[in-house]
């Protein structure tokens, strides 16, 4: 096996302690789980807790930084066009002379090719093994192409551009969800899942103020209207820091040159001793044996059905600025109204992801905001008067996005092994998920408008299609820890060796599916 492949050891999940460190049950049943590395023998639990808690800042450090704000610039480059279509005197649809239908195929046809690339980019990735080349590279390629949007002059050049950036971009949020998987245990995922989906809140909250900047600043300089302005200003940032990220990303624990020996060792034994092994199957079973295995795995389309539920009802954030417009302000205040509910958003879904990690609890952290969701949008289809249609728009994106950061970090943690399979989940959830942005652009066009009542219907029967399916899933889950209590085999579970065991006892390994 090579290094990079051999350092793709499984992510992990706190599996309901109060204490997430790693030396939290007795050492030698740990021990005998994932024996100590030789840097690490002779240490004692405190020493060894001290050490870890110093790693995982540093891979905080060096990873969280800059993946966050890489997706934020790949949030911004996918949904600028919702603040194009405001921006400049004329704003980007009469510009171009589109209409309604037309605008939203622009903002729909990119769902398409990001639906196309997510599972094969991510397979890819399992394989290739250097993200720290394969993202930053994805990145330039599609800053260039968002970036030539500034120089469309059609409605067809924007579609052609629009699908070939969605199939570029595909590459970049799943993948970061399966590289985050390889860093960090499963107790530590859901908030820097949660830290990495706050790129597009950011994103969110900046898009409608750089827009209302460029707006009132730049609208008509060197002949250009603001809506060229954003594209091309957005697109150059974006290639600027993917060539940084070449010299900063790290690939894999067991390549990585800023860490010290012991503590690439201490990186790689406690990914093993929170999952019970080191993930090796996918040399014996070949590059696509994950994506079968999650095609077979029931507990894919329970996550595929709690997911899809939740993007359809966010899907109002492609259109947020039409939205927010309905209120009746101009057009600066309008984007900069667009502001205040990403930045609330930002806030809750970061706490929310940390609680859930803290618990070790996923279900309710997942379906109380889905609650707080189906409020908001009942709220906007009711009524049309500013106060409480505001209210709602502030509340929308702070709930769906709680339960949408704490939805992708389940994933990961229920579907486990090997990989590859982990990989394809990922991808294959948040690619179908996504071809919800597909249908709902068209219930955001002007014939709808302005109290869009039909498309806050829609995300009302989403938003229950996703607590149901989050309620099956922990159905689910909680009959197959009872499986795992009484010791019986659970597919898919690490069933190493254990003390006192005969190696098929998921109960000896301590793993357990969060709930």
């Amino acid at each position: 096996m090579s290094a990079a492949r051999s350092s793709f050891v499984t992510q992990p999940v706190n599996m309901g302690l109060k204490d997430p460190a790693l030396f939290t049950e007795d050492a030698a049943s740990i021990v005998e789980v994932a024996p100590l590395p030789d840097t690490l023998q002779g240490l004692s639990k405190d020493e060894i807790r001290m050490l870890e808690k110093k790693l995982v800042r540093r891979i905080d450090f060096r990873l969280l930084p800059t993946l966050v704000v890489m997706y934020i610039l790949n949030y911004l480059d996918r949904n600028n066009i919702a603040s194009a279509r405001l921006a400049g005197k004329l704003g980007m649809q009469k510009e171009l002379g589109m209409t309604s239908t037309q605008f939203s195929t622009c903002v729909s046809i990119l769902f398409v090719g990001y639906i196309l690339a997510q599972v094969p980019s991510n397979l890819l990735l399992s394989k290739f093994g250097k993200p720290a080349i394969y993202l930053p590279t994805v990145m330039i390629v599609w800053g260039i192409i968002s970036g030539s949007t500034a120089a469309a002059h059609s409605y067809g050049a924007v579609v052609a551009i629009r699908f070939c950036l969605g199939f570029v971009e595909a590459a970049y949020f799943p993948g970061c969800l399966f590289f985050l998987s390889c860093w960090y245990t499963r107790s530590e995922l859901g908030l820097r899942t949660a830290l990495l989906y706050s790129g597009s809140l950011i994103s969110g909250a900046f898009s409608g103020l750089i827009s209302a900047g460029l707006t009132a600043g730049m609208d008509g300089i060197k002949g250009l209207s603001a809506w060229r302005w954003i594209f091309l200003l957005e697109g150059i940032a974006t290639v600027v820091v993917a060539t940084a990220a070449f010299f900063i990303l790290p690939n894999f624990p067991t390549t990585t040159k800023w860490l010290s020996e012991q503590e690439r060792q201490l990186a790689v034994y406690r990914l093993q001793a929170d999952v019970g092994e080191a993930e090796t199957e996918d040399e014996q079973f070949g590059f696509f044996h994950g994506f079968i295995l999650c095609l077979k795995d029931y507990k894919t389309y329970l996550l595929l059905g709690t997911l899809f539920g939740i993007t359809s009802s966010a899907s109002v954030t492609n259109f947020f600025p039409t939205v927010v417009a309905t209120l009746g302000y101009n057009k600066i205040n309008t984007l900069l109204l667009t502001a205040p509910p990403y930045i609330l958003a930002f806030i809750t879904a970061s706490f929310n992801a940390w609680h859930a990690d803290k618990t070790g609890e996923r279900f309710f952290h997942i379906v109380l905001p889905l609650c707080v969701s189906l409020v908001a949008f009942i709220l906007a289809a009711a009524t049309k008067a500013t106060a409480p249609r505001y209210v709602a728009m502030m509340l929308m994106p702070a709930s769906f996005y709680m339960s949408f950061v704490v939805t992708l970090a389940w994933i990961s943690n229920t579907l486990v092994r090997p990989q590859s399979k982990r990989a394809a989940s990922l991808a294959l959830i948040n690619c179908l998920s996504n071809t919800t942005s597909i249908y709902a652009s068209y219930m955001y066009t002007s014939n709808f408008g302005p109290g869009y009542t039909i498309a806050f219907i829609v995300n009302c029967v989403t938003a229950v299609m996703a607590i149901s399916s989050a309620l099956g899933l922990r159905i689910v889950l909680g009959r197959l820890n009872k499986k795992l209590d009484r010791g019986e085999y659970v597919p898919g579970v690490p069933m190493g060796a254990a003390a006192g065991g005969n190696g098929k006892d998921g109960k000896q390994k301590g793993f357990r599916f969060l709930l």
